[in-house]
């Protein structure tokens, strides 16, 4: 078994007030893919991701990882599997301390301090961010908190990365730094985003959603070329492809 493939057949979510917010959605990722998730504000980004390892049940269909399907059963052993990042660091970030953040999924597997230890060691040292170990954290910066938030996740060594807008409220440098720490993240990583440009550097697939349906999945390249698809959702190429506006030239064609 790949404990790295994710398919998903005939999702749908109807939330309690009646909003269907995925509607028949079905895909299959496979061991190593980065795919993007990309749509306009409510078409279903978030609601998806969040069924990808448990967070959401199913109205209708199947969410598998590798050969079996996601239950109540099969929960815990999942979520060692896939990561999930939240849009919000602050939904992550719990605890007294970034040290006892990165350390609580370890912990709650039932890991021996010493492997515990050198779990969080680590995933410090990958995001850089070893001499905020002791600190709360209401006193990090956003990116300082996106990257444990990160941490807490790697700390566990999931095989599947699930990112939901990871540079969100982010400036700059900080864009560029997570960008940075997931191209070395080499298993599979799932990210839903606005942010386009991101997506030409990290993903070379992108799924588009539209009212909660999948409208395109393809190349990104083919994907952010395709002007009518992105006008019907709402969408606009990224940046570095709209051209300057005074010679025109783009960064991708």
């Amino acid at each position: 078994m790949s404990h790295h493939i994710v398919e998903v057949k005939d999702l749908s979510h109807v939330y309690p007030d009646g909003t269907t917010a995925v509607r028949d959605v079905s895909l299959r990722i496979i061991h190593g893919e980065s795919v993007a998730i990309v749509g306009a504000n409510g078409a279903g980004k978030s609601t998806l991701l969040h069924h990808l390892n448990g967070y959401l049940a199913p109205t209708s269909g199947v969410v598998r990882i590798g050969d079996y399907p996601l239950t109540k059963d099969t929960l815990r052993e999942v979520r060692r599997t896939v990561g999930m990042i939240f849009q919000d660091p602050d939904d992550q970030l719990f605890m007294p301390t970034i040290y006892d953040d990165v350390a609580f999924g370890p912990f709650n597997l039932g890991l021996p301090r010493d492997e515990v230890e050198k779990r969080v060691q680590d995933a410090l040292d990958r995001l850089g961010i070893a001499h905020l170990k002791d600190k709360p954290p209401f006193k990090l910066s956003a990116g300082e908190k996106r990257r444990a938030a990160i941490a807490s996740v790697l700390s566990m060594t999931p095989d599947i990365l699930v990112l939901d807008e990871p540079t969100n409220g982010l400036d700059p440098l900080g864009r560029r730094q997570i960008i940075a720490i997931l191209k070395k993240f080499t298993h599979t990583k799932i990210i839903a985003t606005h942010d386009l440009d991101l997506v030409l550097d990290l993903c070379p697939r992108t799924i588009v959603l539209n009212s909660g349906q999948i409208r395109s999945d393809g190349p990104t390249l083919a994907v952010f070329q395709d002007d009518s698809l992105l006008a019907e959702c709402h969408l606009e190429r990224p940046l570095s492809m709209q051209g300057c506006p005074v010679c025109g030239l783009k960064s991708y064609e």
